[in-house]
Order: C-alpha cells, then structure tokens, then sequence
C-alpha cells in the first residue's frame, strides 16, 4: 500500500500542472474538500494541497506549450545520478537536475515510451504527509502500449518487482517497491493502453465514487468512464478536470485491507 516510508522508486509526491491555478485549486476543493497554501509570487503561484492541514500533493503553473496533467514523483537518493540512469536505459530528459530552494533536487523525466514523471532527492521535504487515506493519493497506474518493457526500464532503474493479475480484458501489472513484503510494498500497476498516450494516472483514495462523479460534473469536469465495480479491487471511476487533466478515483474493496 502507498505509504510515506519513502525508498527509492516510491511515489513520494504529486503535483498538477494548470493553466490557472486558483480555478484547479477550486475544483479540486469542492470535489475533494482539499484546501490550497498559495506560497506567493516567488514560487511562481505553486502551492500545497491539504487534505485536513495534511500535505498530499502541490498545484502549479505550466511550461509554455505542455498540456494540463498530474506529474508522479518517485523518491531517488542520488537525482543526478538516476537521471543518467534513466538515459542509460532508454529514457529521455526533460528537465536536467535543479534545487527546489532548500526542499531538495529533481528533474523530470519519461520512459523510453514517452510517460513522464519526475524524480525527487529529499532536502527538507520528503514528500507527502500521509496516503492511502480517504482524499489521499492511494495508487499511481502506467498506461503504456508495452507494459513489459515499461516494466523492464523502471525495474532497471528503481528495483521494482512485479506480480501479474487477470483483470477484466487484460493482464495486469502490479508493481512494489524494492524492500518489504512483495504485496504490503505494491504501489501502483502496469495497463496495456495503445488508445491514449503513454502517461501515469493518478488514483486517489473516496468513499463513494459516484458521489464524486456527480461533484466533478458539477464543478465543471468530466467523466470519462462512470463509476464501475473491478473485481478483487474495488469500485472505481475516471475524470478529467476542467482543464484536462486526467484523474481516477477508487474505493478499495474492504476485503483487499486497504
């Protein structure tokens, strides 16, 4: 399970690019009852999420010409060392490595099939402050047209292990971390997708899905697949927001102990 016990290759925060700030931090408000910490002009309008005075997740501006999106951040130990991994191993660069004032260094990075994602070396923030919970990042998911592969340059550069599942029109890919227990590390997943770009999704954690889908039509979003019911998994549902970034949503099966 997501967890904040970070090691290298574990998602250890997220943040979401906008082309305004203060109308994604609205939306996600009223669909999540997050609140917004503006840190002002010298921070270029970036900002935490909170979800009950606990730190999730961070809103900020775009990059000329990029598109609205949640980017994942995998905690790395040595971030200018792992970027040239990810070149070694068939990656590409984005953004070479800097300092985040005294936070910590990354860089953003995609897989040699195009997802991108970022790297984080922690300074003074380590990450989120807590996951898995109600309103909280609970699993980051991989869609890629070759998940084997995908898999292969990620196990290369972070360790990860893996365990295949049936899962309703597809094999699965569930991945962990490194260290602990195989199931009690896993993290996030691996779906073949040849229809949509490569890209990871984040999926936060709900108590009831459709209530959700019904707060992002009326706060001006999409839904782009109505709630369902995945067997052995939970129920879950997929949106963008009003600027097209794409999230998900899952209420975990209470059988599976999430």
């Amino acid at each position: 399970m997501l967890g904040t016990a970070f090691v290298k290759g574990s998602p250890c925060w997220i943040d979401l690019g906008s082309p305004n700030i203060r109308a994604a931090a609205s939306f996600y408000g009223e669909v999540f009852g997050w609140t917004f910490e503006d840190f002002g002009p010298e921070a270029g309008g970036y900002g935490f999420l909170k979800n009950h005075d606990r730190s999730i997740g961070a809103i900020g501006g775009l990059d000329e010409g990029a598109m609205s999106a949640w980017t994942a951040y995998f905690a790395a130990p040595d971030v200018d060392a792992v970027t040239k991994d990810v070149q070694s191993h068939g990656g590409s660069v984005r953004a070479e490595p800097f300092d985040v004032m005294d936070a910590g260094r990354m860089s953003q990075v995609s897989d040699p099939q195009g997802a991108g994602f970022a790297l984080w070396q922690a300074g003074s923030h380590a990450g989120f402050d807590t996951a898995s919970q109600v309103g909280e990042l609970l699993w980051v998911e991989l869609h890629t047209p070759d998940p084997d592969a995908a898999f292969g340059f990620y196990r290369d550069l972070f360790g990860w292990r893996s365990q295949k599942m049936d899962a309703p029109g597809m094999t699965y890919t569930v991945v962990s971390t490194s260290q602990g227990d195989i199931e009690d590390a896993s993290f996030g997943g691996i779906a073949p997708d040849d229809q949509q770009g490569p890209r990871w999704v984040p999926y936060f954690h709900v108590a009831d899905p459709d209530a959700t889908a019904a707060r992002v039509q009326a706060s001006g979003g999409m839904v782009l697949m109505p709630a369902a019911d995945v067997p052995d998994v939970g129920r879950i549902a997929w949106f963008a927001d009003p600027a097209g970034a794409v999230f998900a949503v899952l209420k975990p099966d209470p059988r599976q102990g999430s």
